[in-house]
């Protein structure tokens, strides 16, 4: 094997420093640079989507604030809206019921009044009804027929005391 004859080591270390140098400044002359300058802009690509992605959230959180706005205000919107139409329905209902009750009353009245016309003509076929009946018993008791005037005139007088 020729790498364990000490004779040619001499050149193989010659080779090897002279490989190794010329690798050496193509690595960096050459190959460094470019390797740094891709890293470089790697980072810089980096930074750059970094500052955006910062942009970007920061406009997030001001679409969110605005949001969050248009929707409080939107909330605080309807809840005058339903305060407002709950007002008008009380109002609205209120006047119905002042209506309907104006018209009960109007209907209570009416009732009343004919209560009170049926009362009077209740009681005015009494004493007529009254006076038949005196007539026709006092007819049956003593045989012949009294005075109607007469008849009318008591159950008059005996109606009065009676509402006295």
């Amino acid at each position: 094997m020729p790498q364990l004859d000490f004779a040619t080591y001499v050149p193989q270390i010659i080779w090897l420093v002279i490989t190794f140098t010329a690798m050496f400044l193509v690595m960096w002359k050459v190959c460094v640079p470019r390797i740094g300058g891709a890293l470089e802009a790697r980072q810089k690509k980096v930074e750059q989507n970094l500052e955006r992605a910062a942009e970007l959230k920061t406009e997030a959180e001001a679409a969110i604030a605005a949001y969050e706005k248009a929707l409080a205000d939107a909330r605080a919107t309807a809840h005058e809206e339903i305060v407002k139409v709950q007002a008008d329905l009380k109002a609205r209902q209120d006047a119905e019921e002042a209506k309907l009750s104006a018209a009960l009353q109007a209907r209570v009245k009416e009732g009343e009044g004919a209560i009170d016309k049926a009362l009077k003509d209740a009681l005015a076929s009494l004493d007529a009804m009254a006076t038949e009946v005196a007539t026709a018993a006092c007819e049956r008791l003593i045989g012949e027929a009294p005075d109607a005037k007469a008849v009318e005139k008591a159950v008059t007088a005996a109606a009065k005391a009676r509402s006295a």
